[in-house]
């Protein structure tokens, strides 16, 4: 009785090994199946593609397609900018490959302020903010290489405005005050506008203040230029000489009489103008 049950046990457990042994054998034989080893694949370059026509490219090699988008102003809308796995990956068939593709409509952001800097600095600063450097324009002015004024479609556009990204940024960047020299033009007897207007045209700087503390403004455009530093002319009776991007004090009474106004008149390019006045309103 024993010995019917070793041997009953013995030949169990027999069976039980040989089917563990046939089952291991199996499982290797069908493993190349199951893994589809031998099925694997080089993933293609499709960046630079359009979406639509790398999507169609992928699926016909069995990929599954996961896209994501970003912005890049030098590319064109939809194109694949950037794909995971990489080119050349191997890989086997249904892998999911990445996309990252141009957006459509490109995202507003705020503009960021560029005065003060250096052109390095504010050209780094539109490429982060994925800005186009638009047209570059120089100024006299003391401050050399710093950015004057930001500038989109021609207008003035202030720090924090929202603007598209691609934009196109000009900047105006000073130019220094330069070597050269020319007569100081004599603005005394005009108005201030006309004053501005001439000074605008030498790239001359005005700082404009009350002649004296009893003169009272009422309409600053049409207050008389009543004297200007540096003058026309110096002491001797010389002419003066000034550099573009310099500043000229100008001082401005309303209504002045002749006698209030500096006499530049042995200036040969002294601009004589008489003065308006009206004696009721003074």
């Amino acid at each position: 009785m024993e010995d019917n049950i070793k041997r009953s046990f013995f030949f169990n457990l027999g069976v039980i090994l040989l089917l563990l042994l046939l089952l291991y054998i199996a499982f290797f034989a069908t493993l190349h199946c199951v893994t589809h080893h031998g099925e694997e694949v080089v993933i293609p370059d499709v960046r630079g593609k359009d979406m639509y026509a790398a999507e169609e490219q992928l699926q016909a090699m069995h990929f599954e397609i996961n896209v994501d988008s970003t912005y890049e102003p030098t590319k064109k809308p939809l194109t694949v900018l950037k794909q995971v796995p990489d080119t050349g990956s191997i890989v086997k068939e249904g892998r999911t490959v990445f996309l990252t593709v141009n957006m459509l409509v490109p995202p507003h952001i705020p503009m960021p302020n560029l005065v003060s800097l250096s052109f390095r600095s504010a050209e780094m600063m539109l490429r982060n903010n994925k800005l186009m450097l638009g047209d570059t324009t120089y100024k006299p002015d003391i401050a050399a290489g710093a950015i004057l004024e930001q500038l989109y479609k021609g207008t003035p556009i202030k720090p924090g405005e929202m603007i598209s990204q691609g934009s196109k940024i000009s900047l105006i960047i000073g130019d220094g005050l330069g070597n050269t020299s020319f007569d100081v033009p004599d603005v005394t007897r005009l108005n201030v506008d006309e004053a501005l207007a001439i000074l605008s045209t030498y790239t001359l700087q005005p700082i404009i203040t009350v002649y004296d503390e009893m003169s009272k403004i009422t309409d600053t455009s049409n207050a008389i230029i009543v004297d200007q530093e540096p003058r026309a002319l110096n002491d001797a009776g010389k002419t003066n000489h000034i550099k573009a991007g310099d500043i000229i004090d100008l001082k401005i009474m309303q209504h002045p009489d002749d006698q209030d106004i500096h006499n530049n008149k042995d200036n040969p390019g002294a601009v004589n103008r008489a003065v308006p006045t009206d004696k009721n309103t003074k």
